[in-house]
């Protein structure tokens, strides 16, 4: 086992994963940019290395300051956490050629999940339903709008290195296309270096449900069951809960299948995300994610199982702790991703001190998040503070039990977007499990 390992990220991830490294008894090094030297992982870390300014080009995207800091203090691993470096492919060969081990997957399957047009034809030879789309790059606009009178509208463009929202454009009609394809094409340069674009199917009301896998150097493969993701703003996930509300026990079977071929097809190692599309009875193969998710807790919370602890012992060599049929359900669990934003205002993010800050507690009820009080929330990176998960006997139960989390949450001195998640889980339409990923496009968010 590791003795010493280096977290290449920050915010609530960032404690997480030293909390999961003290239980283990690792020490841990923090790596942090000058704006974030007050940040709680600093304060919790046996160690911290500063790596540069805000910026997180100059910083958290650093990929050789954080190797340095590695060598500088003697940690074995580096642990990605999730956003960042986390889905870089060259950063985590960078660190395998330097006899640093990468606490995810080879930097091999990253390449080939991380290009998501030749995800779309690895997963189409392991017998991986897929969305109906473009077969391989699409090299210009003229090409674009004969490939999308083929597909029919409306449709995707999106770029084949894209995660996080980013590199998507809906086209609605064929005297949309170029202008969406040369979008795309710029953002895609812009945000991932990598201009190749690629188009799919739109699919106007589905579910986005994902499949949380493990998967060890000695060959087990297991699933945790699915979480749902489909309350979203703008490809944001806002809402997610596992057991997916209406999702049949023989579906379910099929998708947890599906998702453990892909994951094989590609050799994959370490703890990752196969994300689907649901229309009906029907589901479709969307992306994988090759890290652990934001929304790993609940997961965590329905099974018992602590998924960063595994992440660490898979990458030491060792193999899962636990068989498949140890995985159960237990209830319903539901999280809420609390922001520093302000819905009324365009979800405009908000920065400044925290004057007030109180943790709502109780069986089933658990709130990650990097904030104590007097911390200054920083302008610089992403706007969620943190995640509150609950669990309960039934959904209705959990819902109840959020409800109440929600209330008795107190963080003031910045905005938080909490009364824009209470209004959701009060809606009907919500409560009874009907609708889809537009449900807050169809609200007006």
């Amino acid at each position: 086992m590791f003795t010493k390992i280096l977290i290449a990220n920050r915010g609530e991830i960032a404690v997480r994963i030293i909390r999961a490294c003290k239980e283990m008894g690792i020490n841990t090094v923090a790596v942090y940019s000058q704006a974030d030297k007050e940040s709680l992982h600093v304060k919790l870390a046996d160690e911290a290395v500063c790596i540069g300014p805000a910026s997180p080009a100059q910083s958290y995207l650093n990929a050789q300051a954080i190797l340095s800091a590695a060598y500088l203090t003697g940690a074995q691993a580096i642990h990605p956490g999730f956003g960042f470096l986390s889905e870089s492919a060259q950063f985590a060969e960078l660190i395998e050629n330097n006899n640093i081990k990468f606490i995810g997957p080879s930097s091999k399957a990253i390449n080939l999940m991380g290009d998501k047009n030749r995800a779309r034809e690895i997963m189409q030879k392991a017998g991986v339903p897929v969305v109906p789309g473009s077969d391989g790059a699409i090299c210009d606009a003229e090409s674009a709008v004969k490939i999308a009178n083929e597909i029919g509208y409306p449709l995707l463009i999106k770029a084949a290195a894209g995660g996080g929202g980013r590199g998507i454009r809906k086209v609605e009609n064929s005297s949309q296309v170029e202008d969406a394809f040369n979008i795309c094409r710029s953002e895609a340069k812009s945000f991932f270096g990598d201009d190749t674009v690629y188009m799919e199917r739109l699919i106007t009301s589905a579910r986005h449900v994902e499949v949380q896998i493990l998967a060890d150097e000695c060959g087990n493969t297991y699933h945790l069951f699915e979480r749902d993701c489909s309350v979203q703003r703008r490809n944001q996930k806002v809402i997610e809960e596992t057991l997916c509300p209406v999702l049949s026990q023989g579906l379910r079977e099929k998708m947890i299948h599906s998702a453990i071929d892909a994951a094989k097809a590609v050799g994959y190692v370490n703890a990752g995300t196969i994300e689907f599309l649901l229309e009906g009875d029907k589901y479709y193969f969307m992306e994988m994610n090759t890290r652990i998710q934001v929304e790993h807790t609940v997961t965590e919370m329905i099974t018992g199982i602590d998924l960063v602890r595994e992440q660490i012992s898979i990458a030491a060599g060792n193999p899962i702790s636990f068989k498949q049929e140890d995985v159960i359900a237990r209830g319903h669990v539901i999280e809420c991703r609390i922001n520093a934003e302000n819905p009324s205002k365009d979800f405009r993010p908000s920065a400044g001190e925290v004057t007030q800050f109180h943790v709502p507690g109780g069986p089933g009820v658990r709130f990650d998040t990097y904030l104590y009080q007097g911390y200054k929330v920083l302008p610089y990176y992403d706007s969620m503070l943190g995640k509150l998960i609950v669990q309960g006997k039934t959904r209705d139960d959990a819902i109840q039990k959020m409800l109440a989390a929600l209330g008795e949450l107190t963080i003031e001195g910045i905005d938080t977007n909490k009364k824009f998640l209470v209004n959701i889980l009060s809606l009907e339409v919500f409560k009874n499990g009907d609708y889809d990923t537009n449900i807050l496009t169809k609200l007006g968010y």
